[in-house]
């Protein structure tokens, strides 16, 4: 496209970035960007080869470094020095040990078991507006959803969930930072967020120690008590779970409504076959990921396509522009919940070993959340007197502030 602005952060980009994966994907599908000082993958098969290469690594940490230059390191120290400790920021053996400590509540029998809680969360939540006939769906069930079902598995206060919520959105300024965005203030917000969610979860990790209990947190402090993790990683990673589960989901499942509203001829196939709920939540997790983008640095030199990415260089892996690529799937831009996801998957929850934990999760939300909202909820419908407002001001995060509905 001629003269097309190639700038993956600007306003128009932002709001509708589907020309800009089209451009990139077919002309230069790994591509500089000056503005972001970062190269941009966008084809299936090479966001694909990015995943698997370890020379692209996911110690994102030290991209953070890079944010801050500048700053005092008394700013951020605190976020730095938890954020080291996650498992999504160490590679290798490392990686694959806090990972299996802290995934113990994440397993298929755990998973199956939280059924019952998100239905009985979710018709609770649908109970509270369904006489109202309207509701911003964004605030109103996609947050909560997930912030209750989090706290549950992890054995966490509900009631909390505001906390929870104020907490999330500060780390998740400074982890994808609006364009033109104050490094300052993010920073200063980011850090002072992971110092009130450590002086949270220290406490309970105590009542843990004292009397241990089934839960999530529960068995990852039985772990560092075997010596598998240690108090730092555990901390680290009680937060990374909140903040994580929460945050994605709740963008994910507003996307899943939207899309379906906005193909009413596949929402009907959906409320005559109800049983293609898992295939719909799949096409919409391909259509519109809440996650974008993931990034990696390199830490050494990797040609690909004839560009060579220098070690030190920051890599975006363009899972939303990969999963439209028409090598990978047939009319990538038609949203089809009777398309088979058997020949190629999508890669909105990553891929390898970095592939996301909470996807079971994730999935079992999404399918009940949006079977209980065709069911309870009849004759749902975008609310064409008030106008949805998107989340997309960074690349890393993509859903709705405000989504009306009415019923």
């Amino acid at each position: 496209m001629v003269g097309m602005d190639r700038n993956p952060v600007s306003p128009q980009n932002l709001n509708n970035p589907i020309p800009l994966y089209h451009e990139l994907r077919e002309h230069e599908p790994v591509h500089w960007s000056e503005p972001l000082q970062a190269w941009f993958v966008t084809r299936y098969d090479d966001v694909m080869a990015c995943f698997r290469d370890p020379r692209l690594s996911a110690e994102r940490w030290k991209f953070f470094e890079y944010q801050i230059q500048g700053l005092e390191p008394e700013t951020i120290r605190e976020f730095m020095e938890t954020t080291r400790d996650q498992m999504v920021m160490r590679v290798g053996p490392e990686h694959t040990r806090v990972r299996r400590q802290s995934g113990a509540g994440f397993t298929p029998m755990k998973l199956e078991e939280m059924r019952a809680c998100i239905h009985h969360t979710m018709a609770a939540l649908l109970e509270g507006v369904r006489e109202r006939h309207w509701m911003n769906l964004a605030q109103e069930i996609s947050y909560p959803l997930p912030t209750r079902v989090l706290a549950e598995l992890l054995g966490v206060p509900a009631e909390d969930r505001e906390r929870f919520r104020r907490w999330s959105d500060m780390l998740a300024e400074f982890a994808a930072p609006a364009a033109g965005a104050s490094m300052l203030d993010t920073a200063r917000r980011a850090n002072q967020a992971m110092v009130e969610m450590k002086a949270y979860f220290l406490p309970l990790i105590e009542q843990r120690r004292a009397h241990p209990t089934p839960d999530a947190l529960g068995m990852m402090v039985q772990a560092e008590a075997l010596g598998h993790m240690t108090a730092g990683e555990l901390v680290a990673n009680a937060i990374l779970l909140m903040f994580a589960g929460h945050t994605t989901t709740t963008d994910q499942l507003s996307n899943c409504v939207h899309d379906l509203l906005t193909h009413p001829e596949q929402l009907q196939v959906l409320r005559e076959e109800p049983e293609r709920v898992r295939s719909a939540v799949e096409e919409s997790v391909r259509f519109h990921p809440a996650v974008p983008f993931v990034f990696r640095v390199a830490i050494a030199d990797v040609e690909l396509r004839g560009q060579r990415i220098r070690a030190g260089d920051v890599v975006f892996l363009g899972m939303a522009a990969a999963n439209r690529d028409p090598r990978a799937f047939p009319e990538p831009d038609r949203f089809d919940i009777t398309r088979d996801h058997s020949q190629h998957r999508h890669l909105s929850f990553g891929f390898g070993t970095h592939h996301c934990m909470g996807a079971g999760l994730a999935r079992r939300e999404l399918e009940t959340g949006i079977s209980l909202l065709l069911e309870h909820l009849p004759g749902l419908r975008l609310d064409e007197t008030r106008p949805a407002r998107l989340k997309c001001h960074s690349l890393n995060f993509r859903g709705f502030d405000v989504l009306p509905v009415r019923w």
